[in-house]
């Protein structure tokens, strides 16, 4: 296997601004605007937010009048957001990722996305193809069988969120069962150190990706592992929350991203996350531009097992009930897992009146901790993050 994915990603910063310029100004025609000098110019045009695109699409369904074209799938996202997916080579260009996590040609891949309605399951499964390695299409839950799949087929990669992969990997070890995983590639989870340190110590490389429904792979780990490497298919701005204003290099701010693909052609599209730029190349020889990772988010969103919860969903749960007063979503870490607890202030006193009503809009089952009326701090906050990323 060659060190680098293709040329791009080792080509000159000149290079890559005359590239990135010429098909921004190409992505910019699509939607009617004028083109620009300068790749700096580009702060100039709005931001685009997830509220902004579920208002257009509301509008204009499915894709609230965006130029999309050339898609073989339509997903949807809490939201509800639509988001179009094509089949065409590395269409959100998670192959660069996979190749730098050293799976390719002879691997086979334990894809442990979800492929029920949200896209990430094939986003994977798009990579995997395109860096020539077999698929697993395993998707979420059902444990004991997936470990078995994993031990009979002989997989030697896994896809999937952070944590996921230690649940396999226990399950197996459980039942008797040797695997041949060495390599990992994770995405929709903070990946702690402690964790990454156990994977290498059962003999798994795992790195991490950072990626969106909307917007394909956004920055990935190389082997390197110092800061994530920006995709060459996207132009990324590191900006002011709330401004769309770039910030100085190094200084924290929200992440705003362009993506380059014809098919869908988002500009300026804000994420809610937050990072920051890192001075330098890596040494692993990539030359773009690179950012610390994931630093938390510009908003209360926050992303538990892998899935974005909202505020406007606390908003849809309290909605559902009469005898519920406020609510708080509480992002916890029980082990190396993700722990979703969700505190209500209610008269009733039996917290089994409301697990289905957090399963259909959270998308998440989670722990219900009952509070009498007016015990919750009037803080604002109704998504708290209590995990720590040290």
């Amino acid at each position: 296997m060659s060190r680098h994915y293709d040329a791009l990603e080792t080509r000159s910063s000149d290079a890559r601004a005359a590239a990135q310029r010429e098909a921004l100004n190409a992505q910019l025609a699509r939607h009617g605007l004028d083109p620009v000098r300068d790749l700096s110019d580009l702060a100039r045009l709005p931001v685009l937010r997830k509220s902004d695109l579920v208002a257009k699409q509301k509008a204009e369904p499915p894709f609230g009048g965006l130029p999309v074209s050339n898609i073989a799938h339509v997903f949807q996202s809490p939201g509800p957001i639509y988001e179009p997916g094509g089949v065409s080579h590395d269409w959100w260009r998670m192959g660069r990722f996979l190749h730098a996590a050293g799976i390719g040609a002879g691997d086979i891949v334990q894809n442990c996305f979800g492929y029920h309605l949200t896209p990430a399951g094939m986003i994977f499964e798009n990579g995997a193809r395109a860096v020539g390695a077999t698929v697993l299409p395993a998707g979420t839950g059902q444990t004991e069988l997936q470990a078995r799949a994993a031990h009979d087929v002989g997989v030697t990669a896994y896809a999937g969120t952070p944590d996921y992969l230690k649940v396999i990997l226990d399950k197996a070890e459980e039942m008797g069962l040797t695997l041949k995983i060495t390599k990992a590639a994770v995405g929709g989870g903070a990946l702690f150190p402690s964790l990454r340190q156990e994977y290498a110590d059962r003999g798994i490389a795992c790195l991490q990706c950072y990626a969106t429904a909307d917007l394909g792979n956004i920055a990935y780990e190389s082997p390197a592992q110092e800061g994530m490497i920006i995709d060459e298919g996207v132009i990324v701005e590191i900006v002011t929350p709330g401004t769309g204003d770039p910030v100085p290099e190094g200084e924290v701010g929200e992440i705003v991203v362009t993506t380059l693909n014809p098919d869908y052609p988002l500009i300026r599209f804000a994420t809610g996350d937050m990072s920051a730029v890192l001075p330098g190349a890596s040494p692993c020889g990539r030359t773009n531009m690179r950012i610390k990772g994931w630093m938390g988010r510009a908003d209360q969103t926050t992303k538990i097992k892998g899935m974005f919860v909202r505020p406007e969903q606390v908003a849809e749960l309290v909605a559902r009930h009469d005898d519920v007063i406020r609510a708080r979503v509480i992002a916890a870490r029980d082990g190396e897992s993700d722990k979703m607890i969700v505190r209500l202030e209610s008269r009733s006193a039996d917290p089994t009146l409301y697990e289905a009503s957090i399963r259909e809009v959270l998308k998440l089952r989670g722990a219900v901790e009952l509070v009498r009326p007016g015990e919750l701090p009037k803080d604002g906050v109704v998504i708290e993050d209590t995990r720590v990323y040290d």
